[in-house]
C-alpha cells in the first residue's frame, strides 16, 4: 500500500486539510513532505522497502519544515508592536 504514488499525494492533502483546521505550521512540513515523496514515487524514482520510503519521508518534511520556517517564521529581531487595545472603540 505504501509504494502506491496515490496514497502518499492523499496523505498529503489529508495533513494540508488537517493545517487548515489547526493553523500554526505544524503539519504543513508533513504535507509537503508526503507530496513530495508521492511524487517520487510516482516518477519511479524512489521505491522499494517501507523503510526508504519512510526515511525519504522524513528528510523531505524536516527540509520543508525548515525552509518554511525560515521564509514564514519568526526573525530575529523582529517584535510585536500593539498601537491598538482590543477594549478601544
Amino acid at each position: 500500500m505504501w509504494t502506491v504514488w496515490w496514497v502518499w499525494i492523499v496523505a498529503g492533502f489529508a495533513l494540508g486539510v488537517l493545517e487548515v483546521l489547526a493553523p500554526g505550521y505544524i503539519f504543513l512540513g508533513f504535507a509537503i513532505g508526503a507530496v513530495v515523496t508521492g511524487v517520487l514515487v510516482g516518477t519511479g524514482l524512489m521505491g522499494g522497502s517501507l523503510a526508504a520510503l519512510l526515511l525519504v519521508f522524513a528528510v523531505a518534511s524536516v527540509a520543508a519544515w525548515l525552509g518554511l520556517r525560515r521564509t514564514m517564521g519568526v526573525r530575529k529581531g523582529q517584535v510585536k508592536l500593539w498601537d491598538k487595545d482590543i477594549n478601544d472603540l
